[in-house]
C-alpha cells in the first residue's frame, strides 16, 4: 500500500467529514470529466488528493483577512479556485470566489462543479485580458504564466489592498529576478508542503516599474 494522500489530507487541514464528502464528489466529477477535457495530466489522477487536492487548500492558510472575494485566473480543472471554495465553506463561509477560465467545455465542468457542491463560486466564461477588472482581495493562478505576466494580470484585477498568491515551481527565484526588472512589488516566499523545491508567493503592492 502507498501513502493515503486522502488522510494525509484530512490530518493536514483538519476538516470536517462533509468537506470531505464534497472533495470525494470533485474527485469523481473530475475523473469521469478528464478524458473527455483533459482537466489534469492523466498520470495524476492516481495522486489527485496530493498534487491537487492538498497544494491547492494549502493556499487557504496564507489568507487571514474575512469576508474575500477571490479571484481565480485559468481555472482549468479549479485548481486552486474549487478545493479553496469547499474549504471555504467550512472555513470562511463568507468569502466567496470567481474564477475566469476561456475554455468552454472547462467552464461547462467549473459550473457542474459549483452546482452539484452548492459552492459560493461564478464562472466568467471569458479570456483574462478581455475581463473588465474584478477588484480581487486574493488573486490566484496555478500553472498559467511567467510570474512577470501574472503581475500584469495582479495589476488590473487586484483591489486596492489585495494580494495575489502564486505556487511556482523550482525556477520560482529566476521568475523574481525578471519580474523586477517591470514591476515593484512586495514578496513573501512560502515552502510549499507539497513541492519542497518551488514556493508559494505572496505578493502585494505592484506598481509599474
Amino acid at each position: 500500500m502507498g501513502p493515503n494522500f486522502r488522510q494525509e489530507f484530512q490530518d493536514a487541514f483538519n476538516v470536517s467529514r462533509e468537506t470531505m464528502e464534497r472533495l470525494d464528489q470533485y474527485a469523481v466529477l473530475l475523473e469521469k470529466w478528464n478524458p473527455a477535457i483533459n482537466l489534469v495530466s492523466k498520470s495524476t489522477i492516481s495522486t489527485l488528493w496530493q498534487r491537487h487536492f492538498h497544494d491547492s487548500a494549502q493556499i487557504i492558510k496564507l489568507c487571514d483577512k474575512e469576508n474575500c472575494h477571490w479571484v481565480d485566473l485559468g481555472s482549468g480543472g479549479g485548481f486552486p479556485a474549487l478545493v479553496l471554495s469547499i474549504l471555504a465553506l467550512e472555513f470562511k463561509p463568507d468569502d466567496r470566489f470567481t474564477l475566469v477560465e476561456s475554455d468552454v467545455r472547462k467552464a461547462a465542468f467549473l459550473q457542474t462543479v459549483i452546482r452539484n457542491l452548492d459552492l459560493n463560486a461564478f464562472v466568467i466564461v471569458e479570456r483574462i485580458e478581455k475581463t473588465p477588472p474584478l477588484s480581487a482581495d486574493v488573486l490566484t493562478a496555478r500553472a498559467l504564466a511567467s510570474l512577470a505576466n501574472l503581475l500584469g494580470y495582479a495589476h488590473t484585477h487586484l483591489g486596492p489592498k489585495g494580494v495575489a498568491i502564486f505556487p511556482k515551481g523550482e525556477s520560482y527565484k529566476k521568475e523574481i529576478d525578471e519580474a523586477v526588472e517591470v514591476w515593484n512589488f512586495d514578496v513573501e516566499e512560502f515552502i510549499s508542503k507539497t513541492n519542497p523545491t518551488g514556493a508559494i508567493l505572496k505578493i502585494g503592492d505592484i506598481k509599474r516599474v
